[in-house]
């Protein structure tokens, strides 16, 4: 299988893996049998191939410290970032160079139908996993909801969806906060397909980010759907959301986070409905789709393996070095 999956990955239904299925089935088999696309970590390379290292975590991920050596990064023909911001983390913090070795090709998202939403209720989505702000969302949430009626939050967030039932349990009390409020509704894990159908019927993103996001799925999805997004300006999320959504200034304090959040999502609240806001939303859903489109991005990957088998033909041309780099976990 060219585009690997390792222990971590093949019981995960994340972004990574749904994008990396997605991509296999628009490549040309043939052209992408010549291939080795490792996603983040190397457990075996093949020799024989071309061995592209596509990177979706964070430059201070300990099993990406390799790449600090360049007899590491020699390993691979080319090393493939999903953002900007991640290839300027690992050019800071790993010493990764700027050069044409490396490439940025962004992630891409299947675009969501833009349908009539709800009228009589005012519905927000956090949809990724709890460790990225769901503990500064669900408390400012429930003061917006004393003040609001008419809002309902939908809450689709679980390890599950990376098969790793048992790091829930520490957020088992945030999870219960929300079952037991009228205005809230704890959908845990579900298929990406029924996210996607609750976003049509969405108003809002609330997506308080605490995690450096390397790129940003939900967030695109939410666009794509003409939702408008709450979040604050870090790690990637300007870069994915191009200036185009509610961003607010972010702060490393959470009760200050929190603070200024719960008065964006209220000002949010508040202009949901507005006619000129629906034409905005229109214009952003185009902005993420043309983007993020999945031809647009599978041809750039299509393109870099043309040009990457003109300058590796053949087996002996893909030879790895010869002062090898020795991994150690």
């Amino acid at each position: 299988m060219a585009f690997e999956e390792n222990e971590i990955s093949i019981n995960s239904h994340g972004g990574t893996e749904l994008i990396k299925r997605g991509l296999a089935k628009l490549l040309p088999q043939e052209k992408v049998d010549q291939f080795q696309v490792i996603s983040s970590r190397v457990r075996g390379l093949e020799e024989d191939k071309i061995r592209v290292y596509w990177l979706h975590d964070l430059a201070g991920d300990p099993e990406l410290s390799h790449l600090k050596e360049s007899t590491s990064r020699d390993r691979f023909h080319r090393i493939v970032f999903c953002s900007n911001w991640q290839y300027q983390q690992f050019q800071n913090y790993l010493g990764v160079p700027l050069d044409q070795h490396s490439i940025v090709i962004e992630n891409p998202v299947e675009p969501i139908p833009m349908i009539e939403k709800p009228t009589d209720v005012i519905n927000l989505v956090y949809h990724s996993t709890p460790q990225r702000g769901l503990d500064i969302l669900v408390p400012v949430f429930e003061e917006l909801a004393k003040e609001h009626k008419h809002i309902h939050l939908h809450v689709f967030s679980s390890f599950l969806i990376y098969g790793w039932e048992e790091r829930d349990k520490q957020y088992e009390h945030l999870y219960e906060r929300i079952r037991q409020h009228p205005q809230m509704t704890y959908h845990g894990f579900a298929s990406n397909d029924v996210v996607r159908e609750q976003l049509q019927k969405s108003h809002i993103h609330a997506f308080p980010s605490i995690w450096p996001e390397t790129h940003c799925r939900c967030l695109v999805e939410a666009m794509s759907a003409g939702m408008l997004c709450v979040h604050p300006n870090f790690a990637a999320l300007p870069d994915t959301a191009g200036g185009l959504t509610f961003m607010y200034q972010g702060d490393s304090d959470p009760n200050k986070h929190a603070q200024v959040f719960y008065h964006s999502l209220n000002h949010a609240i508040n202009i949901v409905r507005n006619d000129d806001l629906q034409n905005y939303l229109k214009f952003t859903k185009t902005y993420a789709d043309s983007r993020f489109n999945y031809t647009k991005i599978a041809s750039q990957w299509d393109d870099m393996m043309t040009n990457l088998l003109q300058m590796y033909p053949d087996e002996e041309s893909r030879k790895l070095p010869g002062a090898m780099f020795h991994y150690k976990p």
